[in-house]
């Protein structure tokens, strides 16, 4: 990972916001803190500070912006309770992408415009938040996205920082590297093959990252496969690399095809190891390939809900207090994690001026949150542990940390 960057205003340790993790029987109901934001325009409309939340909430993708929207309002209820920042509530404005990166650049344009918000989180994919990365520019506003991990979303062409563009989770090129290591070192693969969509900026970079790490640690590339989102018949891809006799096979995408690649593939025979990404994370997957599918594959992913460590189960029962019963996955984990790193930066920053904020989120260092201990480098990328996950009868099961 790039070096990190060194603040004087960096802490060494979480928000003491976050104790209220414990109150596992928490009001539902947070998802109307639409109604809290005030009519002044401003940022700050009170004692409120205003935050966009720019999420698929419809659409093809909809169950990542629903994911991290449940995280955002359990994060929002937690930290309003213990005082909010500095002494003022924070209130989200959420608005629908629809899955669409021109319908995200909109949002993006209303959130900052209209209803003049500090920062914004969102969007879910890499696609639909590149797509708000010049309004953000242009407003001097923060975009901190969640689970957006293509390399483009903080850095430009010539290799320099998207100023104001900020993210939760951990980039491509390492869940590529965690995935292509323990391929070849937990599961013993000596091949394998890639099967990723081609429209996607996502997938390409994963397939890459992985590529090269898999290839240079002595695997071999059998085949390099493509297919395009919406597609829903992969028969034939499959049974091409079916007969090549890969000993593994990396999918990097969204659970919408994935889901049926998984199927597909076991429906024709393949039984070798199916390896994949953070994508893969969502309830859906299991209704489309089904459990028994399921078994013998495993994604990285940026934490796990049966991961023993006590801030992890402190917010899995505040999480499930809140929501009926159902288990977070990862990318409710890094909307709730979002609302904190931003209201770390928000009050080391002491201000709501966007400038100010980039200063400060720029500056974190080993900021303690539930998918990691979080320090920015010099790319607004985090430095921070990933997870590796294995399906069990349809399940996610806990297997392994990877230090970056």
């Amino acid at each position: 990972m790039k070096q990190q960057r060194r603040g004087k205003g960096t802490r060494k340790k979480g928000l003491h916001l976050l104790v209220g993790f414990a109150l596992a029987g928490l009001v539902a109901g947070c998802g109307g803190t639409q109604g809290e934001t005030g009519k002044s325009g401003d940022a700050v409309a009170g004692d409120v500070i205003k935050i966009g939340a720019n999420l698929e909430l419809s659409g093809s993708v909809a169950s990542y912006g629903q994911s991290i929207a449940e995280g955002i309002d359990l994060a929002v209820e937690n930290l309003n309770k213990s005082g909010g920042i500095n002494g003022k509530k924070l209130a989200v404005i959420k608005v629908d992408n629809k899955s669409d990166a021109a319908e995200a650049t909109n949002a993006a344009i209303k959130l900052t415009s209209q209803d003049k918000v500090a920062a914004i989180i969102g969007a879910a994919t890499s696609g639909n938040t590149v797509a708000q990365t010049q309004v953000a520019t242009n407003n001097k506003t923060v975009l901190l996205t969640p689970t957006g991990t293509s390399l483009n979303i903080t850095a430009k062409a010539d290799g320099s920082v998207n100023d104001y563009m900020f993210r939760t989770c951990f980039i491509d090129p390492f869940q590529g590297r965690v995935a292509a290591n323990f391929a070849a070192g937990e599961l013993k693969v000596k091949s394998a093959a890639i099967f990723a969509d081609s429209a996607s900026e996502y997938a390409k970079g994963l397939a890459a990252s992985f590529k090269e790490t898999f290839t240079k640690g002595g695997g071999t590339i059998v085949a390099q496969e493509a297919y395009v989102a919406k597609d829903t018949d992969f028969r034939a891809t499959l049974t091409r690399i079916k007969s090549l006799n890969p000993d593994s096979i990396f999918i990097p995408g969204y659970y919408e095809e994935v889901g049926l690649i998984v199927k597909q593939a076991r429906e024709l025979g393949i039984t070798v190891p199916l390896i994949g990404a953070d994508g893969w994370d969502s309830p859906k997957l299991l209704d489309l390939a089904g459990a028994a599918a399921l078994n013998n594959t495993y994604i990285a992913n940026h934490y796990s809900s049966e991961d023993p460590d006590k801030m992890i189960q402190d917010f899995v029962q505040a999480f499930k207090g809140k929501y009926s019963g159902k288990s977070p996955d990862g990318f409710s984990a890094l909307g709730y994690d979002s609302v904190y790193l931003l209201a770390d930066g928000i009050k080391r920053a002491g201000s709501t001026d966007g400038s100010k904020i980039k200063d400060a989120l720029a500056q974190t260092k080993d900021l303690l949150l539930v998918t990691g201990k979080i320090t920015v480098d010099k790319q607004h990328n985090p430095i921070k542990t990933a997870t590796v996950l294995e399906y069990k009868d349809g399940k996610q099961t806990f297997r392994t940390k990877v230090n970056p």
